[in-house]
């Protein structure tokens, strides 16, 4: 199985900008992630795909790959569409594109390896991780981003509310009678279902939540998730990056 990673890095954004430029105890973010993802034996290729010729520099510089997209793009699955589609145009084909995030400079390269393992069944056309909850903290934060899944690992819905409703139990005691998963927001995908999810019209749901992946359940794609013991750290806005900073 060959397999690509690709890591979505713009430099504009409302929070943060520069964001994937950002030092973290002496190496820029972009370069963690490129890091952390090239450690990972499962990835045939690594490359940076990014809208902006300051984070390309600072790639080529350190000696990684980058390939410039549009700034057009509203997603970093569409971000890793336009690369699929131009290695194809190359007739360099893959069988499983990897979507990292490039805001996780701690990103486990065991991560990547469970990722993959789910496009060990030929029948995966998405995939992605997912965690257990065991605060209320994250459980009713809605910057967490909650998943169920049915037998096999087949996610039924994301939401950003605390899924299911635990009836007749007090709030505070949720997470003694149900096993939360939170999502752990890395995706895996086949190169053809990653260029036709892209084409779908954005849907009222995932609208609703600000959930690119609800648009792909509604239209019947699959997403399967596999749990992971390993932690994600993103950072969304410059408090984020000094509390990282100063974790130890």
């Amino acid at each position: 199985m060959k397999v690509l990673g690709v890591i979505p890095a713009r430099y504009s954004s409302t929070r943060f900008p520069g964001k994937p430029l950002a030092v973290i105890d002496g190496k820029s973010m972009i370069l963690r992630v490129y890091e952390q993802a090239t450690s990972c034996p499962g990835l045939d290729e690594v490359v940076v795909a990014t809208d902006d010729q300051r984070i390309e520099k600072h790639v080529l510089a350190f000696g990684g790959r980058a390939m410039m997209t549009s700034g057009h793009h509203k997603s970093g699955t569409e971000r890793c569409s336009e690369v699929c589609r131009e290695f194809r145009e190359n007739r360099r084909e893959f069988d499983v594109i990897v979507n990292i995030q490039g805001d996780e400079p701690y990103i486990q390269p065991g991560q990547i390896t469970q990722l993959i393992s789910c496009f060990d069944s030929a029948g995966t056309m998405i995939a992605s991780l997912m965690k257990k909850i065991s605060s209320g903290d994250e459980l009713f934060n809605p910057n967490v981003v909650k998943v169920l899944t049915a037998a096999g690992g087949r996610a039924l819905c994301f939401s950003r509310a605390a899924i299911p409703f635990i009836r007749d139990r007090e709030a505070a005691t949720w997470t003694e009678h149900f096993s939360f998963f939170k999502h752990i927001g890395i995706y895996g995908y086949r190169p053809d279902v990653l260029m036709k999810i892209v084409q779908l019209p954005p849907s009222a749901l995932e609208a609703a939540e600000s959930l690119e992946q609800l648009r792909w359940l509604e239209n019947g794609y699959e997403v399967i998730l596999k749990e992971t013991g390993f932690e994600s750290i993103a950072v969304d806005t410059p408090a984020d990056l000094l509390k990282l900073t100063n974790r130890k």
